[in-house]
């Protein structure tokens, strides 16, 4: 299940790539919010130096194909946002200009995706490594930012990362708590987490090909949603689901092409959707022409249902939480 903490990881990935700084790993960012929660013991004074981002070969480009939902292609599969956001809760009024603390010195059997013909099918994640692999971003700065409690730092080093396929959803929000699309790009193959929220992370921000690449100056007012998916079943029939319990991933032949698209678990509902529309939705999102009433006339109809929980948080979050982490650090000085 998707934590407050991937969430924070999310958006420290995002931030260090704006300022071309290191980011905390995802061991660390777990280990600061249960400390951050409790906020009744100092952690021990042991450095431990960030690791280069993993990117996954994958994640690059998702090529142009005719082939039916199946288990040998995984790719990745875009969450489009054009049938409008529903309000969600957000992070409180953005202030005026960007405040960002003072962080400067501290350094879920995959189904395939399919093209459509409204949604570019290459993703690129060029500009997304070119931030992270670009030399000039790295800091040799080793302060107590990146201190760590021994036991922390022995788990980051012996666990297993668990595995899913997953979703980055940022989303810019009012100041009276409306939802608006900024980007939302992920895969159906197994990640590690730390590569994978890492990887979408950015590809989600730079480059979803919808949108212009989230700037430093937006944070403010950005979100963030974690989707972790898991339990991929083909469906009987495309009904063969239930609202609010499942995603729905469909393929269908029309005009001679192989179409495809997406809803993550929580779209329908918050859209008011019965299960008919939802289907609808999606097809006019793979790119789709036809009469509502016959959508049940397409060629070679296929579904896959899947669950998955989300977590997202805000800014203000965020920014509490490095704020924390930065007077800790001043305090241990």
């Amino acid at each position: 299940m998707a934590t407050i903490a991937h969430c924070l990881f999310c958006f420290d990935v995002l931030v260090a790539s704006l300022e071309k700084r290191e980011h905390l790993t995802l061991p660390q960012v777990e280990h600061f919010w249960a400390r951050y929660q409790s906020k009744d013991e100092p952690a021990e004074r042991t450095t431990l130096q960030p690791d280069h981002l993993d990117n996954p070969d994958h994640a690059a480009t998702q090529e142009d194909g005719d082939d039916a939902l199946s288990d040998s292609d995984p790719g990745l599969e875009e969450l489009s946002g054009d049938e409008g956001e529903p309000p969600t809760e957000g992070p409180a009024d953005p202030p005026s200009t960007l405040q960002i603390p003072s962080i400067s010195r501290l350094q879920a059997a995959s189904p395939s995706s399919t093209s459509t013909s409204s949604i570019p099918s290459s993703i690129s994640a060029s500009s997304s490594r070119q931030a992270l692999d670009d030399p000039s971003s790295k800091t040799s700065s080793s302060t107590s930012i990146f201190s760590f409690g021994r036991s922390s730092q022995q788990l980051s080093a012996t666990l297993k990362e668990e595995q899913y396929p997953l979703f980055v959803t940022w989303n810019t929000v009012s100041g009276r708590g409306h939802k608006s699309l900024r980007g939302c790009i992920g895969t159906f193959e197994s990640q590690e987490l730390s590569a994978g929220l890492s990887n979408y992370a950015l590809t989600a921000a730079f480059d979803d090909t919808r949108f212009a690449p989230i700037e430093l100056g937006e944070l403010p007012s950005l979100a963030v949603h974690i989707t972790l998916l898991h339990t991929f079943t083909p469906c009987a029939h495309p009904l063969d689901w239930s609202l609010g319990t499942h995603g729905l991933r469909i393929s269908f032949t029309y005009h001679g092409r192989r179409m495809g698209a997406t809803y993550l678990p929580d779209v329908a509902v918050e859209q008011g959707w019965t299960k008919e529309e939802t289907i609808v939705s999606l097809m006019r999102k793979a790119g789709w022409t036809g009469r509502s009433r016959d959508w049940r006339n397409v060629a070679d109809m296929r579904a896959i249902r899947y669950e998955g929980k989300g977590e997202g948080c805000g800014w203000s979050i965020w920014g509490k939480w490095r704020a924390w982490i930065d007077q800790d650090s001043e305090n241990k000085k």
